[in-house]
């Protein structure tokens, strides 16, 4: 058996947190609950949702938080979001459906404990600093059925590193419109976070993006390496592809 070390593991487990984290956004239930709530769209919810747990705070600050879409985006779909039921109240219903989307998809997943265990352990000891997102959905109270917590320490560890992830582009002088377009499916995406055509050339930030990537990972690196033992970060990412695979 090949045993990782802590970059190793953070290359691992990177595609999959920020994959299988990701689904219960893009889920039709979180929608429907978003819809049955008052939310005009799952835009609205996504915004009001994602970033209600920031507080109530200016749109300018989601921006920052979120930096992969329009500034102007992010104002109207924000304050369209939150004028339902407050940012708090939105926060929360969202994480409901984060909790929700874990009891429907993992339960059938055994063993959850040996994933549980080394990835609250690392969530737990992140020193927050600068990490402002991933901070207010730490804050949230954990779940307390083994499929549920482990899909929040999925989506935990997927705020994590986005949080350092925009730290790292920010560092590398890109913008986030930028870091978009000078990766893949670039115009599509773009279009869909809220940016209109004509799109500059920003095939010359490549460099850039791809020495942002190596600094994120760095950066998850070091963060394991200082909570988790060997055994534990192998586990870690041991346990990660196993519930890939049992969700795919």
């Amino acid at each position: 058996m090949t045993i990782l070390n802590e970059f190793e593991v953070a290359s691992v487990i990177a595609p999959i947190i920020g994959s299988v984290g990701a689904q219960y956004m893009l889920d039709p239930e979180t929608n429907a609950a978003g819809l049955a709530a008052g939310y005009s769209s799952s835009f609205a919810f996504y915004f009001a949702g994602r970033g209600g747990v920031l507080g109530d705070v200016d749109a300018d600050v989601v921006h920052a938080a979120f930096m992969f879409f329009d500034h102007a985006l992010t104002e109207k779909l924000w304050n369209r979001g939150i004028a339902v039921e407050g940012a708090r109240a939105a926060g929360k219903r969202f994480m409901q459906c984060c909790d929700d989307w874990g009891r429907k998809n993992l339960s059938n997943v055994t063993e959850l404990e040996k994933f549980i265990a080394p990835a609250e352990k690392l969530v737990k000891s992140i020193d927050a600093s600068g990490l402002s997102l991933f901070a207010a959905v730490r804050a949230e109270p954990l779940p307390t059925e083994q499929p549920a917590l482990a899909y929040r320490l999925i989506n935990l560890l997927r705020e994590l590193r986005g949080c350092y992830h925009i730290a790292a582009l920010v560092s590398h002088g890109l913008s986030g419109m930028q870091a978009t377009l000078a990766g893949e499916n670039n115009e599509a995406i773009a279009k869909m976070h809220g940016w209109a055509p004509p799109y500059p050339d920003c095939s010359g930030y490549i460099a850039q993006r791809e020495a942002a990537e190596v600094t994120t990972n760095n950066a998850m690196a070091r963060a394991i390496a200082a909570a988790l033992t060997t055994d534990e970060m192998n586990q870690l990412a041991t346990q990660t592809i196993r519930i890939q695979k049992e969700v795919s």
